[in-house]
């Protein structure tokens, strides 16, 4: 029996993995997967990835990309999430002052980890609005339940995160939230350690294809949206309408040029100290 340790979030975008375990879809293929919740988000997975407690990661694109153009020893093998990621701009809830995203130049980001979405996504945001990376400050604050601690304690004044994830938190009165920024690629990947990728390819494109299959089922059942409320604390209209925003990769693979924006984003903000060059051999198997 083959095994492999998997870690992802734990958010509504892996149900289809939890599913797949859960049900014994992977039974057929007589392989075990075990599953670690990474509340640390992409950077903790980057780290797993990096010491080998994990084998497999489902994170954001734009943080293994820019990993493995520093020489992380993996690779991405699928597209796992094609839609892109809206990150809820969160301040505090007392912050009278900031009311529209323009307001928190100059404000510190709390941030989950360096290299995390959090983290990078600070930069796409900076980026969009054409401020300076250097005027950048961060707080690396853990976790979710760091970035709203952060927030309410005034030691950041700004946290980036997916929307729905943190919109309970809004709807009581946690943080308020003043705007979106969306990722210019699709917005999450499933990356292997070279190690274990070598010799078990075929396997892995069996495990993902079961995988997107799961994916198609959920996306077109209509008691979904209530699936993915209870398991996720989310209301059933919020639960609804990430549904309807959300799309799976369920044909599976890659297209290379989905992260051509991606790479040229790590250029700019890593500058010399990493190379694109041969950027396609270097990011996939």
């Amino acid at each position: 029996m083959k095994k492999f340790k998997i870690g992802g979030v734990p958010e509504h975008f892996n149900l289809p993995w939890r599913k797949t375990i859960e049900e014994g879809r992977l039974d057929q293929l007589d392989v075990t997967l075990h599953w670690s919740d990474m509340t640390g988000g992409t950077g903790q997975m980057i780290k797993g990835l990096q010491v080998g407690s994990i084998d497999i990661a489902v994170l954001l694109t734009e943080g293994i990309t820019k990993s493995i153009l520093e020489g992380l020893d993996s690779k991405i093998v699928a597209t796992y999430v094609k839609s892109p990621l809206k990150w809820g701009i969160h301040v505090p809830v007392d912050a009278e002052d900031i009311e529209i995203p323009e307001d928190i130049r100059g404000e510190k980001f709390a941030i989950s980890r360096e290299g995390s979405g959090s983290h990078l996504m600070a930069f796409v945001n900076a980026l969009n609005r054409g401020w300076s990376l250097q005027e950048l400050e961060f707080e690396v604050v853990g976790d979710i339940y760091g970035g709203l601690w952060a927030l309410e304690s005034h030691t950041a004044g700004v946290f980036l995160w997916e929307k729905f994830t943190t919109k309970p938190f809004v709807d009581t009165g946690k943080c308020k939230r003043i705007g979106i920024v969306e990722t210019p690629w699709p917005c999450f990947v499933v990356a292997v350690r070279n190690e274990v990728l070598l010799g078990n390819e075929e396997i892995i494109n069996k495990i993902l294809s079961i995988v997107f299959g799961v994916a198609r089922e959920i996306k077109d059942d209509p008691n979904s949206a209530n699936e993915i409320s209870w398991r996720y604390n989310i209301e059933p209209d919020d639960a609804g309408q990430w549904l309807s925003e959300t799309d799976w990769n369920y044909e599976g693979g890659i297209r290379e040029e989905d992260f051509t924006k991606a790479v040229e984003f790590t250029k700019t903000i890593s500058g010399s100290g990493v190379s694109t060059d041969g950027w396609k051999n270097k990011l996939f198997s």
